[in-house]
């Protein structure tokens, strides 16, 4: 059996820690020159990207938006978790 995501990428201001790469590890971050963090990776469910959100607010981070991408990031699966 196969579970299936949907790819979000997530615009946020500032830079987040070292430390935040081990917390979102099925995530790419990306650190702009404006001091805007783009976090694009997948989510299993809706109450998965609930919680992703609310624990960004819940640490005083702003998120300036986020959107369900289209199309997955090169190299990536959909799946991510395949069992017999």
């Amino acid at each position: 059996m196969e579970i299936h995501c949907k790819y979000y990428q997530i615009h946020i201001q500032g830079h987040l820690g070292e430390n935040w790469s081990d917390w979102l590890q099925a995530f790419q971050i990306q650190y702009n020159e404006n001091g805007i963090t783009v976090l694009t990776g997948p989510v299993i469910d809706q109450a998965a990207l609930r919680g992703l959100l609310e624990r960004l607010f819940d640490l005083g981070i702003p998120i300036l938006s986020f959107r369900q991408l289209d199309f997955h990031p090169k190299g990536k699966s959909n799946s991510l978790l395949q069992q017999d």
